[in-house]
């Protein structure tokens, strides 16, 4: 791996193309709990979505929007109806290179700030990552998904303690269905860990469009601090460039040990996402 690349410069366009691969991961996965009968909506405006899955589910979020047009008083009044109707706040994850009027309609519609998502990213063109003497990465052949949601479900029923913590927890279930619906949507590939030959963690990757997203990364308490995200880093970024792939991004906490592994790895701060929640 090279080190001395530099830091990643991110303008919007190419934010553009990261929060359109997020949304259309959240929208893949809640059409898919839609077409089981949840009761939810996908709803597309302004380059993203409004989405709802069901009652206590981590898809039910306003994403993508800022980079397709600044949606109207009276779209934001439907939007936050469909909300309403199902009884949860509306949630707006709103990237700070997207247009800056939503931010300051939503303010003005009395949406609170309750957390942020910092969104990391490093190029890949002729870059090479070393494998770990100590942890082996399997990309799951397709008959292991059980196996990897129980990993991934109990790394992050169990949250490293370090940098700013998460504003939402979601019980076991919810977490599960959500991970189950988002490895089934379009070109994303499970990763399992392992240590002495235990299961210890797991990782996802989806790609589209040139980016690969890196995510679902969880590690086993036991197993924590022993280089396993690390591994399961460095197999990931080799198979997205080996993919084609020209840009890898990782979502993380602020401060969190998740980005402080993604920077050892040359990956860069490319923007932060501001969550803003309204009370419908």
């Amino acid at each position: 791996m090279s080190d001395d690349l530099g830091t990643l410069f991110c303008g919007g366009a190419m934010a553009a193309r990261v929060e359109r691969l997020e949304a259309d991961a959240i929208v893949g996965a809640t059409r898919l709990a839609v077409g089981r009968g949840s009761g939810g909506f996908v709803r597309e405006f302004a380059g993203g979505a409004a989405c709802f899955a069901e009652v206590g589910s981590p898809l039910n979020k306003v994403v993508g929007v800022g980079f397709g047009g600044v949606p109207s008083a009276g779209e934001w009044a439907e939007i936050e109806g469909a909300y309403a109707a199902v009884g949860v706040p509306v949630q707006v994850e709103l990237a700070q290179l997207g247009d800056p009027r939503i931010g300051a309609e939503l303010t003005g519609r009395g949406y609170r700030l309750v957390s942020f998502e910092n969104v990391l990213g490093t190029e890949l063109g002729g870059r090479r990552w070393a494998g770990s003497a100590d942890v082996e990465v399997r990309r799951d052949a397709g008959d292991g998904l059980e196996q990897w949601l129980d990993v991934v479900v109990d790394g992050f029923a169990h949250p490293d303690d370090e940098g700013v913590p998460s504003h939402e927890e979601f019980p076991r279930e919810a977490l599960a269905a959500v991970m189950r619906d988002m490895a089934a949507t379009g070109d994303t590939r499970r990763y399992l860990a392992y240590r002495d030959g235990v299961p210890a963690g797991g990782a996802s990757m989806r790609t589209d469009g040139g980016v690969a997203a890196l995510a679902g990364a969880a590690t086993l308490p036991a197993h924590r601090r022993r280089g396993v995200q690390t591994a399961l880093l460095s197999a990931r970024l080799t198979e997205a460039a080996a993919a084609g792939c020209d840009l890898a991004v990782i979502t993380t906490q602020p401060g969190s040990k998740s980005q402080q592994n993604a920077q050892g790895r040359g990956f860069s701060l490319l923007y932060t996402r501001a969550v803003l929640v309204k009370e419908v």
